[in-house]
This record gives structure tokens, C-alpha cells and sequence, in this order.
């Protein structure tokens, strides 16, 4: 797998793989991440395709889902730590 271009975004970090006859466009924000494939096509077989493909719409979806991501994470943790805090330290008497 090989990088052949990144997106650029205000918020998010956009690399655009190339491997056999699949491209992959990865998503990043912070902790969370997200990876879309697609079959490589006569329409579909560039860096400038992948990037007319990840239009303002695709990148609103992302980020929704992102959003839902650290939701679904924030719920779990609070559920599984007693106080919701992830990064805290034990208190020493």
C-alpha cells in the first residue's frame, strides 16, 4: 500500500491510498479514525478522482460520524470507569 496524495481539510487529516486495484481514503480526527475502499474503475482510478469524490458532503458525513464515534466512546468509558475519567491518576492518601 502506498500513499498517493493528501486531502487537504480545516479539521481533518485526509491520506489517499493506492494498492492492487483498490484506492483507500483514511480519515483522521484526533483518536478516531476512518478508512473507505473502493474498487479502482475507469471513472474512479486517480489522486484527482479521490479528491473529486471526497467533496464537502462526504467530509460532513465523516465528521457526523465522528461525532457519534465519541459519543458511543464517552458512554462506554462512563460505564466503565467509576468517575468518567480516562486520563486521571489514583488518589494517594
Amino acid at each position: 500500500m502506498r500513499i498517493i496524495g493528501q486531502i487537504t481539510h480545516p479539521s481533518l487529516k485526509i491520506t489517499v491510498f493506492k494498492m492492487d486495484n483498490k484506492l483507500s481514503v483514511k480519515f483522521e480526527a484526533g483518536l478516531y479514525e476512518q478508512t473507505f475502499k473502493f474498487r479502482e474503475s475507469n471513472e474512479l482510478a486517480t489522486f484527482q478522482d479521490m479528491e473529486r469524490l471526497v467533496d464537502e458532503e462526504f467530509c460532513a458525513a465523516v465528521l457526523a460520524i465522528f461525532g457519534g464515534m465519541h459519543k458511543v466512546k464517552n458512554e462506554a468509558l462512563g460505564r466503565f470507569l467509576p468517575n468518567g475519567d480516562e486520563d486521571g491518576f489514583e488518589e494517594i492518601i
